[in-house]
């Protein structure tokens, strides 16, 4: 406990702006709570709407010239961030299991997570290009080139600290974009001590400009309404995301949302049921479900179901709550009060609308959010909690007959952003992806997400998409030149 209470003091805990750490300009500053204890972590400067003009000013000032930076050199710039971030693994580890509560062992592979699109970004920088042709009527030339957009506002969730702020921040510094990041007040300590590496990797002032707050809608509703600002990237709730779109008419900003889910994990009479549990026991216990992409709804063919249920029950029931720093954790809690009492209400609202509890079921008592990891079966398909997004070890199991009722069924919801899908049949997988409204789909596979391919969902999970090719594009603008024919001299 004293080194971690040492390792805590002396992380960054101001706000950076214009490559300075400062205090609010209010003084303020807000407790970070360890989620295991309910105590005070430590305290953070707490951005005012003063704040937030001020980064956006300095992120305004230097677009101009960090858009002509060299794509090399902005590509080192990340490439020496990733290694910064690799060698201080422990330490990202460390900050989010003690804000986060993830046990480390799961901090350790969001850090190779997170780190992974500093790498990926740093070798799309170089290869961002654009056309030369000549038009159809042989009359002029088409000349076809990508700039960055512009100044940026990311606002970031608090399930994954490192990896949620690297997916935004590396394709914006490959691009040429400037940035504000407002990152969760639940977990900004992560993103600190990520500043402090870019800092140290040689990113120059004004580029990256970060402000903790607990005033997250009066801070960032003006800079969504400034014209210095171009586009707005947001991971969150739906609701939170609706708003800021409606926001953003009035500046007409490129906006990339990434919102809630609604994760339906399918398994097939013909599935191998060994590989489906343990895709199981990943897509749902994954950051102790606390994400976008955890498995929501569990639908397994009637003539597998007591099967599949009575593996995966022992499965869930084996895992270990505890403090995300004890060796024999294999969940942490539950990121604050109102996460976990949410979870309790809808297992409560389950069993009353005829669920049977397999295992688990119930808060844990004592100090922290802990909530014992859960199965349900028997759920009716019109119970609540298959309509809204658990973010919580709550894995509720029904069951269906046919394809077409588990195609159905699947997309019985407003979201869209992963399916997960078990069977032997190639042409049943390739007919789902076309069949499932989803942004994304793993087929035989518990984990979809990684640096190099686009993360996304359709629907109202979001527009736009990170990672892989595609996610460099959503920080460009595509400018076209007509030229006039260079010939056209000659012939004259």
């Amino acid at each position: 406990m004293t080194d971690e209470r040492a390792f805590v003091d002396a992380l960054p805990t101001d706000l950076f702006i214009d490559g300075a750490w400062r205090p609010a300009s209010t003084g303020d500053r807000f407790d970070v709570i360890d989620p295991s204890t309910g105590d005070t972590l430590a305290t953070v400067a707490d951005a005012s709407v003063a704040d937030g003009d001020a980064a956006l000013a300095a992120a305004h000032r230097a677009q101009e010239s960090w858009g002509r930076t060299a794509p090399r050199e902005r590509a080192e710039i990340l490439r020496r961030a990733f290694e910064i971030v690799t060698a201080r693994a422990e330490d990202f580890a460390l900050a989010m299991t003690l804000e986060m509560g993830k046990p480390l062992a799961e901090a350790r592979g969001e850090v190779a997570y997170g780190a992974e699109f500093l790498r990926w970004f740093s070798e799309e920088a170089p290869r961002i290009s654009g056309r030369y042709a000549v038009a159809p009527d042989g009359r002029n030339r088409l000349l076809v080139v990508q700039r960055p957009v512009g100044p940026c506002l990311f606002i970031t969730p608090w399930n994954f600290p490192l990896a949620m702020a690297t997916r935004k921040i590396a394709p914006a510094i490959a691009a040429g974009c400037t940035m504000v990041l407002k990152p969760a007040a639940l977990t900004p300590l992560t993103a600190l001590l990520l500043t402090e590496v870019l800092r140290e990797a040689g990113l120059p002032d004004g580029v990256l400009n970060v402000i903790p707050t607990t005033h997250a809608g009066a801070v960032t509703a003006p800079l969504v309404q400034d014209p210095r600002l171009r586009k707005l990237s947001f991971t969150g709730s739906t609701g939170v995301g609706q708003r800021l779109i409606a926001d953003s008419a009035a500046q007409v900003l490129r906006v990339s949302m990434e919102l809630g889910g609604n994760a339906p994990f399918l398994v097939f009479e013909d599935a191998d049921l060994d590989a489906a549990v343990d895709g199981a026991v990943l897509a749902k216990m994954r950051n102790g479900g606390e994400a976008c992409v955890a498995a929501n709804r569990f639908l397994v063919h009637e003539s597998v179901a007591e099967e599949f249920t009575e593996r995966f029950a022992a499965r869930i029931g084996a895992f270990v709550p505890a403090r995300g720093t004890d060796p024999s954790s294999t969940v942490g809690p539950l990121v604050d009060a109102a996460t976990r009492d949410k979870v309790a209400s809808l297992v409560e609202g389950a069993v009353a609308q005829g669920a049977r509890v397999a295992v688990g079921g119930s808060a844990i008592p004592g100090p922290g959010y802990f909530y014992q990891p859960t199965v349900l079966v028997d759920v009716p398909a019109d119970a609540d909690i298959l309509r809204e997004e658990i973010f919580g070890p709550v894995a509720p199991i029904l069951t269906f007959r046919d394809e077409d009722e588990a195609v159905r069924l699947a997309n019985d919801t407003e979201f869209g952003l992963v399916c997960f899908a078990y069977t032997r049949d190639l042409d049943r997988g390739l007919r789902l992806a076309e069949r499932l409204e989803t942004g994304m789909l793993g087929l035989n596979a518990g984990v979809v997400s990684n640096p190099a391919a686009p993360f996304g969902g359709v629907k109202q999970s979001g527009l736009g998409r990170e990672g892989g090719a595609e996610g460099i594009h959503e920080y460009l603008e595509t400018v076209y030149v007509g030229i006039a024919d260079p010939f056209a001299s000659r012939s004259a």
